[in-house]
């Protein structure tokens, strides 16, 4: 059984900004190498505390037997990161999916390749019970430290009770969870689920609600449990949304986790911030329309910045849906202090030649 290193434990308890990695490619929908090397270079050089590689952002198709970009995509964040040599923890969180057997053999992969913790998602197993989802945690966690991972229904994802993440965080080698329902009831299941357990101390809470970020991260959550109250903070996110603007992100949990260690009042200044960033997350993702443009949306932004040269998905269906790109243009116009337009612009031409 992997264990975490005790440093990227530090981290990932201290709360960090990890980007979910979108993949590169080009107009042909083949993988754009240099593109894909290009981003991690760019999250790295933000400050993001870590990437997750292999996840929705990243898209689940990459596991098509006619696609094989799986173990490719991993392998090419895990060499970058290897490459520059960070004199800091940096979280290489990759993503598992499928049935149990296919994410034994994807967490497999992803510790060979030498990533820290596996993002356990349930998308495409609707016809699996609790208990089930359970015991297949159990065996990847048997193998690698484990990110729980509660995605919306939307994109996936499904329902999950109180039980069910009650036995989770009772599992060894379960380390974080990434809450991502974007729902206000069960991510507060979540959160009392944890508290009420006895791994409590052992598991990092992280928010995946690109709907509520700041507040998220703003909320100290008071549980009682056994007549005792139980404080429990969401230390960080693991987020699509930060897949753009990174920079800002990082300086956002910065201050977020200054503010909460003065134990200062929280000006009120955070409760506006805090919609504008779900307004952009609501044109970047295509909320409007269910989220069917959320990852073209993701990359429209990385055109824009000069980090990807288009917009393609491997399914030729997914693009921008109509409105989509006024959308964005207007968050641009509205919310000018939230890009880092000018921080990617001023290094890009030194990541472009493979330098950090």
């Amino acid at each position: 059984m992997k264990t975490l290193q005790p440093e990227i434990k530090k981290l990932l308890h201290k709360g960090a900004v990890i980007p979910a990695h979108p993949l590169a490619l080009t107009e042909n929908r083949q993988l754009d190498e240099s593109r894909q090397r290009l981003l991690t270079r760019y999250y790295m050089a933000s400050g993001a505390g870590g990437v997750a590689v292999g996840v929705h952002t990243t898209q689940f198709q990459i596991r098509d037997p006619k696609i094989n970009l799986y173990r490719k995509v991993l392998q090419l964040a895990s060499e970058e990161i290897e490459n520059v040599h960070l004199e800091r923890p940096f979280i290489k969180v990759a993503g598992v999916s499928g049935d149990t057997a296919q994410a034994v053999s994807e967490t497999a992969i992803c510790d060979e390749l030498g990533y820290d913790i596996v993002l356990v998602s349930t998308n495409g197993l609707a016809d699996y019970s609790e208990k089930a989802l359970l015991q297949r945690t159990r065996k990847i966690a048997e193998i690698m430290p484990v990110f729980g991972f509660y995605l919306q229904p939307a994109v996936g994802g499904r329902v999950l009770s109180y039980d069910f993440w009650r036995t989770f965080a009772e599992i060894e080698n379960v380390h974080a969870i990434k809450i991502a329902p974007f729902n206000r009831y069960q991510t507060l299941e979540v959160v009392r689920a944890v508290c009420a357990s006895s791994r409590n101390n052992e598991i990092a809470l992280y928010t995946g609600n690109d709907d509520n970020i700041v507040a998220d991260l703003l909320t100290t959550y008071e549980v009682q449990v056994n007549g005792r109250l139980t404080k429990k903070d969401i230390v960080g996110g693991l987020l699509g949304h930060w897949a753009v603007w990174t920079k800002k992100a990082v300086e956002l949990l910065d201050d977020i986790h200054n503010i909460k260690k003065k134990g200062t009042t929280i000006p009120k200044e955070w409760m506006s911030l805090n919609i504008a960033i779900t307004d952009t997350n609501a044109a970047f993702f295509d909320a409007a329309n269910n989220f069917q443009g959320c990852i073209a949306g993701i990359h429209e932004v990385l055109r824009r910045q000069g980090l990807l040269q288009g917009i393609w998905c491997l399914d030729a269906k997914e693009g921008l849906s109509q409105g989509q790109i006024e959308e964005i243009d207007r968050v641009y116009r509205d919310y000018p202090e939230l890009n880092d337009d000018v921080f990617v612009k001023s290094n890009l031409p030194r990541w472009e030649k493979g330098l950090y």
